[in-house]
């Protein structure tokens, strides 16, 4: 297919960006002609260093690129708390007892005290900003933002290195805020995507961001995101002025992805409607696979939400005690498991391969395009 814009910033052969966690969907994305992005948040900056070697070592060459996470605005009740052991020690007791109760009532025996995260993990602006200078360190193609507007030290970092800069945004005014900041690439999220997300739908938060940055004089790409599962939505999207694609939850149906057999089960049973936009696992909301969990959480009778990134120091390793009883046989841990998945979970009908995806992705395109010229006689 032509160049775009896109493809022309990054390299990539066919505008189909695939952020995951997994190092493995990142390499096969990118050698089968996508673009893949390895997400960097779950790691400490020298366990990015080691996927990053890792990728750059399997990739044969073929572009990819690195989201971290530098949020912009930090909930004053943490602001102060530098380490994670000050972090967990702000954490009253009483939820750990919460979180007890919610995994007793599906046989996980309790934990007396929640366990502290190991030094520099977590979501917070300074462990982004050394996840990012590890980013910068290997021949990476990309460098994506989210969580609010792109810092000014990556933007400078990424226009010296020649690495475009780009940014996750749910909102028009949030795109015109990233590109007087000066990012090269915005990402338009809709709220059907899985993690993060605003409130606006992807087809209405395209044209609109589109529209916005061309009336504002910001000629800059735009990457479609937020519940495309086939080729043929990202044919769409693109109608709609999009550049390409920016996909995640595809990938979770991957046998190479981070997730457990038992949710890439849950994700093939789950229907569009199954997920919750919920604050329950990082203080932010962030779409994910309902379950009792997060009813708990979010009714009346749930001790509210913590802000970011406390609450993810209560959830995830309460998660990791759910993935390993379910792992062992326990039936009730398995109506507990969950991770970030979008409203696209619906289309999803089997597990494959990340290779198999990104081709089902081009013929899906250009089955697309062709029905679309067909359709006003132009075919």
């Amino acid at each position: 297919m032509p160049m775009n814009r896109v493809c022309e910033l990054t390299g990539a052969d066919f505008p189909l960006f695939a952020f995951s966690h997994c190092r493995d969907v990142v390499a096969a994305v990118s050698k089968a002609g996508g673009f893949g992005v390895l997400g960097a948040t779950r790691f400490s900056p020298d366990q990015l260093e080691e996927e990053l070697a890792w990728i750059d070592a399997h990739v044969e060459g073929a572009p990819y690129g690195v989201d971290v996470l530098v949020p912009e605005v930090i909930d004053p009740r943490v602001r102060e708390l530098s380490d994670n052991k000050s972090r967990a020690a702000a954490i009253d007791p009483s939820y750990q007892g919460f979180v007890n109760r919610v995994l007793g009532e599906f046989g996980i025996a309790p934990e007396p005290e929640m366990p502290i995260l190991r030094e520099r993990m977590g979501i917070t602006p300074e462990n982004g900003l050394a996840l990012m200078e590890v980013a910068f360190s290997h021949p990476i193609r990309l460098i994506a933002n989210a969580l609010g507007i792109a810092p000014p030290a990556m933007i400078k970092e990424g226009k010296r290195r020649g690495v475009p800069v780009a940014a996750l945004v749910g909102a028009k005014e949030h795109a015109i805020r990233q590109a007087e900041a000066g990012v090269d690439i915005i990402v338009a999220q809709g709220t059907e995507a899985g993690g993060h997300c605003g409130e606006v739908s992807t087809l209405v938060l395209i044209p609109e961001v589109v529209r916005e940055l061309a009336r504002a004089g910001h000629d800059m790409p735009v990457l479609a995101a937020g519940g495309i599962m086939t080729g043929g939505q990202m044919a769409g999207m693109m109608a709609a002025g999009a550049q390409g694609a920016w996909t995640g939850s595809i990938w979770l149906a991957t046998p190479e992805a981070e997730t457990s057999e038992t949710f890439r089960d849950k994700m093939v049973a789950a229907r569009s409607r199954d997920t919750v936009r919920s604050r329950s696992r990082t203080g932010k909301p962030a779409r994910q696979l309902r379950t009792a969990w997060h009813d708990a959480w979010d009714s009346s009778g749930g001790p509210g939400t913590l802000p970011m990134p406390l609450m993810g120091m209560v959830s995830e390793p309460a998660f990791a005690r759910i993935e390993r009883e379910a792992a062992a046989g326990n039936d009730g841990a398995r109506e507990l498991v969950s991770y970030f998945v979008g409203q696209g979970v619906g289309l999803v009908e089997q597990v494959r391969s990340s290779r198999q995806v990104v081709q089902d992705f081009r013929e899906e395109f250009v089955e697309a395009v062709g029905r679309l010229t067909d359709s006003v006689g132009m075919g």
